[in-house]
């Protein structure tokens, strides 16, 4: 923080602006182990919908005060937040130094490493409707602590020579038990390879709260062949409070097709007590213009021991 401080007066270059997505689909839905089809009209099947704000302002010598302010949504129902009850800016709420020589160090809530390295390393980006990776490490009871950490620090190491990036996250306590921390290392060049490997420690746990305490790390690689972009990602969540491990297997491809791109992604959770989940899913993308797209899922899910659920979709994603 010193380094970062320690620059020239501040300048009067700065700037701001507003930006968002709104993701609407129309569909149809069975859980795994149930006989009832929901049809729906959903926001946020491909990309939770969202509306923010972020700025900068040059404070001289290469160094810039920056923020971000994001907010989710439902834009079926006009209602904020991912779920009733969701805090207002979810997304993010941060205020932070960067710096092209030391970095960025951003203070207040921010999405965490395994987020980002999840929705990086897999076709189907942060969908947590038809993305196999996403429903497996974050809606099957395995990571705990939500996508994004309040009261946290995060710092980001500038671009290594060689194309390396560094994360390293905390989140304070404050009496709500532990603290959580996190680590991840993304490597990605010029060439076709690029590849991630993220660890972060839950704990949450001190006997009044209703988060488990976990400890997650996730490995990814994707190779552009062009004519296909191929993905792979393994991964092992331990559940210290229930005393039971995840382990996840996850493939995929994206396929350029006209102006868009066939999408594929298996996709494997295995407990070590409980049932073992696979998903599967299939679709295509199609980019309209620059800033909107339209698509067409279809996913199979899996359970041991119970019926098979599915879903598919029909959407139209836009971004301003």
């Amino acid at each position: 923080m010193a380094m970062l401080l320690g620059s020239a007066p501040a300048r009067a270059q700065s700037s701001v602006s507003l930006y968002g997505l709104v993701d609407m689909s129309v569909g149809a839905a069975r859980a795994a182990g149930s006989s009832d089809d929901v049809k729906n009209v959903d926001s946020g099947k491909m990309t939770t919908s969202f509306i923010g704000f972020k700025g900068s302002e040059d404070l001289g010598d290469g160094l810039s005060a920056i923020f971000q302010l994001d907010s989710f949504l439902r834009a079926d129902g006009g209602q904020s937040g991912r779920f009733n009850g969701d805090t207002f800016w979810a997304r993010n709420a941060w205020v932070g130094l960067s710096s092209k020589d030391w970095g960025s160090l951003k203070l207040g809530r921010n999405t965490t490493p395994l987020f980002v390295a999840t929705l990086s390393f897999n076709p189907f980006g942060d969908s947590f409707g038809y993305s196999p990776s996403i429903r497996h490490v974050f809606t099957n009871g395995t990571v705990t602590g939500d996508s994004g950490w309040s009261d946290s620090a995060l710092y980001t190491t500038p671009l290594i020579e060689g194309g390396l990036v560094g994360t390293a996250f905390v989140a304070a306590g404050e009496g709500a038990g532990g603290r959580n921390t996190g680590l991840g290392a993304t490597w990605a060049n010029s060439g076709p390879l690029a590849a991630s490997l993220v660890y972060q420690k839950v704990e949450k746990d001190n006997g009044s709260t209703a988060v488990d305490n976990t400890k997650a790390w996730l490995g990814s690689v994707a190779y552009d062949l062009r004519a296909v972009k191929l993905f792979a990602q393994y991964g092992k969540v331990d559940n210290t409070t229930r005393d039971v491990d995840y382990k996840l297997y996850e493939a995929g491809a994206a396929i350029p097709v006209g102006n868009g791109k066939v999408l594929a992604q298996y996709g494997r959770i295995s407990p070590s007590a409980g049932a073992r989940r696979t998903t599967v899913t299939v679709g295509y993308d199609h980019w309209v213009s620059k800033r909107t797209d339209a698509y067409v899922m279809a996913m199979s899910d899996k359970v041991s021991g119970l019926t098979s659920g599915y879903s598919y979709s029909v959407g139209l994603r836009h971004r301003f």
